[in-house]
């Protein structure tokens, strides 16, 4: 048996609807500017190539969880995602057969210091900190690909404090779930338990302290997130 200086960390695992059992999560890849609407508030051009950023595996928030207010920044925002869970992995994946890869999906919400990003972004730095803070991977309860299919279409929204802020359908994705493992698993090694953030619509906004956040997908789920 192989001794360790130090404990092992705990798994990060997300709760599976309807499921005793949980999911446990790998790695946490995000894509950046996946709807049209988003990428044109964001600068962008409608059909750049797909980009991708990371998390960390414990950046996960799951069970409608409260979280502090992250420090270092005073803009924190929203952005509502469809997360894909793999369950199974490879390289160099055919998008005609990237869906036999998905073990299930989930309502996600992509949190980001946007007052660091833009800093970031102007001295043409790295995000990560901007992106892959303590607790930034919001995450619902995963359903099951088996139970629900491949949903390439239904609406995203995402309230806070009841309001609107988002609103969008899946079909609008200019990069599609297959497209996005294919291409992903072109740039690196896929595995089971790898989380991919798939892009949100245009609406992005600021969360204060106090308020709560909530994203939800037709078909696939519902999470909840308080700010304190």
């Amino acid at each position: 048996m192989t001794a360790y200086a130090l404990p092992l960390p705990p798994v990060p695992a997300l709760t599976i609807a309807g499921d005793a059992a949980r999911f446990p999560v790998r790695r946490i890849f995000c894509v950046g500017r996946n709807y049209a609407e988003h990428a044109r508030e964001m600068g962008a051009d409608d059909r750049e190539p797909p980009f991708f950023f990371t998390k960390p595996g414990d950046a996960l928030v799951t069970g409608d969880a409260d979280i502090a207010y992250p420090p270092a920044t005073a803009d924190l925002h929203h952005e509502a995602e469809l997360v894909v869970a793999l369950g199974r992995g490879g390289a160099d994946i055919p998008t005609a057969a990237a869906l036999d890869h998905v073990w299930g999906y989930a309502a996600g919400n992509d949190l980001t210091r946007r007052d660091l990003q833009a800093a970031a972004k102007a001295a043409r730095r790295p995000w990560d900190m901007a992106k892959g803070f303590d607790a930034s991977a919001v995450c619902g309860a995963l359903q099951p690909a088996a139970r629900i299919g491949h949903p390439a279409r239904g609406r995203i929204v995402c309230h806070v404090d009841g309001v609107l802020r988002q609103e969008g359908d899946l079909r609008d994705m200019i990069w599609s779930v297959p497209e996005i493992v294919s291409h992903l698993s072109r740039l690196v090694a896929l595995a089971p338990g790898d989380l991919i953030y798939t892009g949100t619509p245009a609406g992005v906004g600021a969360i204060a302290r106090g308020q709560t956040c909530s994203v939800e997908i037709e078909g696939v789920g519902r999470v909840s997130t308080r700010v304190l």
